[in-house]
């Protein structure tokens, strides 16, 4: 798992299809689920480590990006 894209598939495999309509509120949307699946003990540290390692520089990304 490398992108946000991999997150969000990877996300569906659970049920969980995310499309808020703009990509910083995916983004955060995301984390939000991947929080909840951690807690809820369906994904493992080292998966939920790596997730939040790529919502959090795809979030910087985001922020960093010239508003459209």
């Amino acid at each position: 798992m490398k992108t946000f894209y991999d997150v969000l598939q990877y996300l569906k495999e659970f049920g969980v299809y995310i499309h808020v309509g703009k990509r910083l509120w995916d983004i955060e949307m995301a984390a939000l689920e991947v929080d909840n699946l951690y807690k809820a003990d369906i994904i493992q540290p080292k998966m939920y480590a790596t997730m939040k390692v790529i919502l959090a520089h795809e979030h910087r990304l985001e922020l960093e990006s010239p508003s459209d």
